[in-house]
């Protein structure tokens, strides 16, 4: 079951690829940042920001601790978190699934990028659960999903496999809304190309 294969293996090819993801992966898109600022839009300085699925910590954690924030970062990836611990020394650093990590604590905003995709999409309502649990009333999430319509499937990078795995936009849309947040903007950051790339859609949500 895919599942099966994620719970064991996914952490491995990001594993793997940590050095190139590091020296490929080091700047902010420029039609992210409007996306991010917003999710940080009227937050105190030392606002703790809690980013599942944060990789090495660049460049969205890295942005954020450049605003003002402390930033707690998720990931499942070993050798991705020994880089973020590398890049990024003052903020706490996780190992754990996105759907099962343990928190003491709450946060002032949630951020999940480039992450949930790797999660089958039955797992989905289960982050944006914790991502909700975690938050107080009018916190904010910022989240990245698949940007059409596709079946689970494998792609390679760097010579290693990646499970990809996303609702529709429109149900993305809809179970957002069902946990308990509202839908503040739902924008497509990368179009899908109808070929190998099915785009990115970018969703900020407020809890309610």
């Amino acid at each position: 079951m895919a599942g099966d294969w994620i719970r064991k293996d996914m952490t491995q090819p990001y594993d793997r690829i940590a050095g190139q993801w590091a020296a490929m992966r080091v700047a902010l898109r420029a039609q992210d940042r409007p996306l991010l600022e917003r999710l940080l839009e009227g937050l105190p300085p030392g606002a703790e920001v809690l980013d599942l699925g944060c990789g090495t910590g660049r460049p969205n954690a890295e942005y954020i601790v450049a605003r003002g924030y402390r930033v707690t970062g998720v990931d499942q990836s070993a050798a991705m978190l020994a880089k973020a611990r590398e890049f990024l020394p003052g903020c706490d650093w996780i190992q754990a699934e996105l759907d099962a990590v343990e928190l003491s604590r709450g946060f002032s905003a949630v951020l999940c990028w480039d992450a949930l995709f790797h999660l089958e999409r039955a797992r989905h309502g289960a982050v944006l659960t914790l991502a909700w649990r975690t938050l107080p009333p009018g916190g904010r999430l910022l989240f990245s999903t698949g940007g059409s319509a596709h079946p689970p499937f494998r792609d390679t990078m760097w010579g290693h496999e990646f499970f990809y795995d996303a609702h529709p936009p429109a149900e993305m849309v809809a179970l957002t809304d069902a946990t308990g947040f509202r839908v503040l903007a739902a924008e497509m950051v990368d179009p899908p190309t109808g070929g190998r790339d099915k785009g990115k859609l970018a969703i900020l949500a407020e809890k309610l």
